[in-house]
């Protein structure tokens, strides 16, 4: 049974990516797709799910398990291959304002999208008011 906090890898196919398990009130389970990463107990205080899920994340990460996938139809990434990456582990603050900062980014690109949205929106109805 997945648990709260539990980093899942999708270790198969052309995207592997991590992502961490939040309980809703119903009981889970991996598929055979994913492996599933639980802090012990005794690094629960040198880690956060939330930053392994990040550095997983990081193109130089996926790069090396890329690179070391195996399989022709079905790209595939072995345990053996995933205990292979090697993480950084900076202080749990620093793990927090590595966390803000790339939550800070994104919010930022979602924000810069909306604005090009709307400056096209805006360029697309000045020209069907000059036709007009």
């Amino acid at each position: 049974m997945l648990e709260p906090g539990d980093v899942l890898f999708a270790s198969k196919g052309t995207k592997n990516f991590a992502a961490i398990y939040e309980h809703k009130n119903i009981p889970a389970v991996a598929s055979t797709s994913f492996f599933v990463i639980r802090i012990k107990d005794d690094f629960k205080e040198k880690v956060l799910p939330e930053y392994l899920r990040w550095f997983m994340n990081q193109p130089l990460s996926q790069k090396f398990l890329q690179g070391k996938a195996i399989g022709t139809s079905i790209a595939s990434i072995s345990k053996s291959v995933l205990s292979e990456l090697e993480i950084l582990l900076p202080t749990i603050e620093k793990q927090k304002a590595i966390l803000e900062i790339n939550e800070l980014h994104t919010k930022e690109r979602d924000i810069k999208q909306k604005i090009d949205s709307m400056q096209e929106q805006k360029i697309q109805q000045q020209i069907i008011n000059a036709i007009k």
